[in-house]
């Protein structure tokens, strides 16, 4: 798949060193995530070697390797909501949606991650569902939000 859809993608960008961040963001912009089989063909075009191109990926958290899920939970591990109980609340969704943190469910529904902050303190503690907030959250409103959605 990942491939023979690059080349509009490949064509935006220079061939060297240089470019190599901005187009894996493209790349993944494209197609969702980074599939093994791109990453010979980004460093190919970058002109550096394969294990670059991986060393990139694997060091940026914004770069996936794996498919996501429709939705993207990402549970807020900022100061106020890690003091407001986001342990917690980050274990009821594993339990809920039956995956943990870095993994998307069977169906391709829900990706589950964590991020550094959401950016609504005030909230806290918070998740963001493909960027849509819930804020204050418990356990049991967690529980329910996503029971009610996983039917």
């Amino acid at each position: 798949m990942a491939t023979t859809n690059l080349g509009p993608v490949l064509s935006a960008f220079e061939r060297r060193p240089e470019s190599l961040i901005p187009l894996l963001q493209s790349v993944q912009e494209s197609l969702g995530y980074l599939p093994p089989d791109v990453l010979g063909t980004v460093a190919r075009h970058a002109r550096v070697p394969r294990s670059r191109v991986y060393g990139v990926a694997s060091f940026y958290s914004q770069f996936r390797f794996n498919p996501v899920g429709r939705h993207r939970v990402a549970v807020c591990r900022g100061t106020a909501c890690h003091v407001g109980g986001a342990r917690f609340i980050l274990e009821q969704l594993e339990r809920t949606l039956e995956i943990l943190e870095g993994q998307t469910t069977e169906d391709m529904e829900y990706s589950l991650e964590t991020v550094a902050c959401i950016g609504c303190c005030g909230l806290a503690p918070c998740i963001s569902v493909n960027d849509e907030v819930s804020a204050k959250l418990t356990p049991m409103k967690v529980r329910k939000q996503f029971k009610k959605a996983r039917k």
